[in-house]
């Protein structure tokens, strides 16, 4: 199968998440913002980084690009979309996850490894976990504190639509919450870096391989 990965003007991990992509047994595709053209991909990934440089709001800008109009037509339709950490902030934007990322708790650009419990194991990037798994992944954001109305935060959890939940809640989200997804669970989106934990050489766990391994259950089922 074949995985999209989005490069903004910004974008920092796009190489990772490719990486960690190909290290999944996929072939990777190159999108770039402007370009509408998806390619024919199986899956797209939406890496984090500081695209646009965060103005106006964390991914508000890249939200409105070219080939995220052509995510959001291939999202209506059941391709999976996997958004890390400035990604999920896109992925907000773009209304394909609802809330918002805003300013961590005491405003401080956090760079840690952090244990997060996956909540729900039946999505397109989960489905290789167990519940109530713990894995180590890489986090590092200014601006990933989850908020979202009482209403849409009763709506996620009554609807078991958070994917994955913090340990230690470092940045203040409303109720721990690191991911969350669409009501499919073809489309989630997290704030911490699987792709930097994918190699025990060069990340804290290889926990993260999970989720780009998981992806081809969902791609296999959606071809047949």
């Amino acid at each position: 199968m074949a995985i999209g990965v989005i490069t903004f003007p910004g974008t920092l991990d796009d190489v990772d998440a490719a990486r960690a992509a190909r290290i999944a047994g996929h072939d990777v595709v190159d999108l770039w913002h402007a370009d509408p053209d998806l390619k024919g991909v199986d899956a797209v990934v939406v890496p984090g980084g500081f695209s646009y440089g965060d103005y106006l709001r964390s991914g508000a800008i890249s939200a409105l690009a070219p080939v995220m109009r052509s995510v959001v037509d291939a999202a209506a339709k059941g391709m999976p979309v996997l958004g890390i950490c400035n990604g999920f902030q896109i992925l907000t934007e773009a209304g394909l996850l609802p809330g918002a990322l805003t300013r961590n708790e005491g405003l401080h650009f956090h760079c840690v490894d952090t244990y997060l419990e996956v909540e729900n194991n039946s999505t397109a990037w989960t489905n290789q976990f167990d519940a109530g798994q713990k894995i180590l992944i890489p986090a590092k954001h200014g601006e990933g504190r989850f908020q979202a109305s009482a209403e849409t935060i009763k709506e996620l959890e009554g609807e078991g639509r958070v994917v994955f939940r913090y340990t230690d809640n470092f940045n203040g989200s409303v109720n721990a919450i690191a991911g969350v997804c669409s009501p499919n669970g073809r489309v989630v989106g997290l704030m911490p870096h699987p792709e930097h934990a994918v190699e025990a050489l060069t990340g804290p766990s290889v926990d993260g391989l999970g989720l780009f391994e998981s992806v081809a259950t969902v791609v296999k089922e959606l071809s047949l």
